[in-house]
């Protein structure tokens, strides 16, 4: 079955035309993602946009949403009376799966636990005419990438990996909720036209290196923020020469690097894979115009002149890479991992390593991976640490089950989880002895944030490729470098692991079963959506109100966030999955995973009203039920990782009315503007330190608020002293709009309303 094959015509046959005007517009050569860019906005361009200036409406050709977030923007969606989706939309069930026992009754046991909330996500997919893919169907961006992606598309994703479409040229990025109800609703979808960043990747890769060693070293590079505002542009021979699910990998963490997406230009590797999952007409499309799939031959030839900055490397030259633990953007080649182990005091033993994943979990990466396991076996070797292993996609599962490849694990010791997301959203009910006790664990995964994968601070957390993991998991190490170690086997000899081999695509070709796949009803206007008042997973939702009108006098100082504070942080997944769509119940997470400055402790806060020590949640709580606002400070890329709104819908629900930091990540920015909150940061990022537990706060300006005009803030001390600062803004003329309406879903609400 082809998706959308309608669809990719009209695109393909508009998209030359458009392109031709784009370069005419700009005057130059184009890059591929300004050719993509251009020819997906959402009404003609009267002039050509700066890049991190101008912001833009686009119109992207479909949207994808995820179990978690797709509750949120679905309860939102179906306030703004549309009766069906402008765009194609599907709705992906990887979230709520927990890894615990195994594939089959990990996934009964979340059919279960979780059927209150399918119920509700496949009628009202049904009801609005959204494809439902049910649980165990696979990880949203493996099957978007097997059904969905094409060369030269727009999508937006409910998931901050949504760019892993990347892989077959598309520019795909990810959102928050309320930008998806936006889409679906056909109205355009805003986006500062994004800085580009290229990086030539000439020679190939050979022996343990594999893709994921590409996007380890690319974050080593650039730092978790490093990409904001940007799109990454992988271009060049070396960049042709690697697999389309081995590019989806590179795109998938470029999220981890701030990036607003990333992209390679359309290729063989792209054509034989739309092919291998069925899709060859796709694949004879984009043949047709395959030179506006891939930039201009004037932006290979003077990259510097094109882009904003360049990275270059060779991939002949690129070892395997080990990054972490804590960020993932610590990167340590593999030949220099055993030092860096012993100069940080990392625990050594490896407890766990895990493979698979949306990241890494194709027939490419399964089949290295299990090659290296076959090898091991035969030479008298079994794995050392827990070894599990999660397909992507029913499809992928079907297939290696098919080929072998899912025995060969077993039988070395590994456990097939589910096709979900798992333990890389901290999904895993982990068996450890001391939860307390410092640990190592090795994925494949994308992310690995403290308490990410198995909710506990004390557990190292690094991210390398499968081939490596698989390796690691072999040896019970994470200082053991398979390209120079050896490793005793059950008769004490010295073995060496040889070089991983595999396959891009499965020589049988894909098989599937099941694939997991329900079309919406033809008309879903008889189609009953039902959420019991009772429920405390599900909540309808209530309009924020509108802004009073006046300048905010005498707001609360909540919290003073101290370094890293992710969208886990302000919002954390893991047992808290359950209540994605109960926006009340959620918020009893709101910033339990923030470092408070004055104490160094986490869900600690000083209450101004009684001067008592409590919760965040319950102290923003008290302050709400007082009726008085409150601010949240924080410090640099505030709100990074994932793109869950439910980190700025949390806030907005318990009366905080600000957050005011060093600088945002770009997703979290966007979701606190959408539901009509203040995203400040400091002009000054020194005056961070002029914020004390004791201040309440003021914020001037806001009756004359307007695009570019900084406001005032004024903290107010406890000792009568007081200090005014200045703050800045991103805020455009419609933006501010949202503020005054009280959140951009009541702006929709009164259009259709018209």
């Amino acid at each position: 079955m082809v998706f959308d094959l309608d669809l990719i015509k009209k695109i393909y046959s508009e998209m030359p035309g458009r392109i031709t005007a784009a370069r005419k517009l700009t005057g130059k050569p184009l890059t591929l993602s300004e050719k993509i860019l251009y020819s997906h906005l959402y009404t003609p361009p009267g002039k050509a946009y700066t890049r991190g200036k101008d912001y833009v409406d686009f119109a992207p050709d479909r949207v994808a949403m995820q179990d978690a977030t797709a509750q949120m923007a679905l309860l939102q969606f179906m306030t703004c009376g549309r009766d069906k989706v402008a765009v194609p939309s599907t709705v992906h069930c990887d979230h709520l799966i927990q890894a615990k026992i195994g594939a089959k009754k990990d996934l009964q046991l979340a059919i279960e636990t979780n059927r209150e909330v399918y119920d509700f996500l496949a009628s009202i997919s049904n009801k609005y005419g959204i494809g439902f893919w049910k649980p165990g169907a696979g990880i949203i961006h493996q099957v978007v990438l097997e059904n969905y992606a094409f060369p030269g598309g727009m999508m937006i994703g409910t998931d901050s990996h949504t760019p892993n479409a990347g892989g077959l040229g598309m520019v795909a990025i990810g959102v928050g909720g309320a930008d998806a109800v936006d889409v679906m609703a056909g109205l355009p979808w805003e986006l500062k036209m994004p800085k580009l960043i290229g990086v030539k990747l000439t020679g190939k890769m050979s022996g343990w290196t594999s893709c994921k060693d590409v996007i380890l070293w690319v974050a080593g590079q650039l730092t978790v923020k490093g990409g904001t505002g940007a799109i990454v542009e992988y271009f060049g021979p070396g960049a042709d020469s690697m697999s389309a699910t081995g590019k989806g990998t590179v795109c998938n963490m470029g999220a981890e690097i701030g990036a607003t997406c990333s992209l390679f230009a359309y290729d063989e590797k792209m054509s034989a894979y739309l092919k291998a999952t069925g899709r060859e007409e796709v694949a004879k499309l984009a043949d047709g115009i395959r030179e506006h799939l891939r930039p201009d031959a004037e932006v290979y030839a003077d990259p510097a002149k094109y882009y904003d900055q360049v990275l270059e490397l060779d991939l002949t030259t690129l070892e395997p890479y080990v990054n972490g633990p804590f960020t993932p953007d610590l990167a340590t080649p593999i030949s220099k991992i055993k030092e860096a182990v012993t100069k940080n005091g990392w625990p050594e033993k490896l407890e766990v390593a895990l493979i698979g994943s949306c990241t890494n979990s194709s027939y490419e990466d399964i089949s290295r991976s299990a090659s290296i396991v076959k090898d091991a076996v035969s030479k008298g070797l079994k794995t050392i640490s827990e070894f599990t292993i999660t397909p992507g996609s029913e499809q992928v599962r079907y297939t290696i089950e098919r080929d072998g490849f899912i025995k060969e694990f077993e039988d070395a010791g590994g456990l097939v989880l589910a096709n979900a997301c798992g333990p890389c959203i901290g999904q895993w009910a982990r068996h450890i002895d001391d939860p307390n006790r410092k640990n190592t664990i090795i994925t494949s995964f994308n992310r690995n944030f403290a308490k990410r994968n198995d909710g506990l601070a004390s557990t190292h957390a690094f991210v390398a490729s499968p081939e490596i993991v698989t390796a690691m998991a072999m040896a019970g190490t994470i200082s053991f470098n398979p390209l120079t170690d050896k490793l005793k086997n059950e008769k004490g000899q010295e073995v060496m692991l040889k070089e991983p081999t595999g396959f891009e695509l499965p020589p049988k070709g894909f098989a599937v079963g099941d694939a997991g796949y329900q079309a919406p009803a033809r008309d879903g206007s008889k189609v009953q959506v039902a959420v019991d008042p009772a429920s405390k997973r599900l909540q309808l939702l209530e309009p924020f109100l509108a802004w009073e009108g006046t300048d905010l006098y005498g707001l609360k100082l909540l919290i003073k966030a101290k370094g890293k504070c992710t969208t886990d942080h302000i919002s954390m997944a893991g047992p808290w999955l359950k209540f994605r769509g109960h926006l009340d119940n959620i918020s009893n997470n709101m910033l339990i995973g923030a470092v408070n400055f004055f104490n160094d402790k986490t869900d600690t806060v000083k209450n101004q009203l009684t001067g008592a020590y409590g919760e965040v949640p319950a102290t923003a709580r008290a302050y709400k039920a007082a009726g008085v606002g409150s601010i949240v400070i924080g410090d640099e890329n505030y709100g990074e990782g994932s793109s869950r709104e439910h980190a700025a819908m949390e806030p907005r629900h318990l009366g905080v009315r600000a957050i005011l930091v060093r600088s945002f990540a770009r997703i979290h920015e966007t979701n606190l503007k959408k539901q009509g909150m203040l995203a400040l940061t400091f002009a000054n990022k020194e005056d961070y330190d002029k914020v004390q537990e004791d201040d309440t706060i003021d914020i001037l300006g806001l009756v004359t608020f307007t695009e570019g005009r900084p406001l005032t803030v004024v903290l107010n001390h406890a000792n009568g002293s007081s200090d005014e600062i200045t703050v800045n803004h991103t805020y455009n003329e419609q933006q501010i709009e949202w503020f005054k309406a009280g959140g951009a879903l009541n702006v929709i609400r009164a259009e259709f309303a018209k």
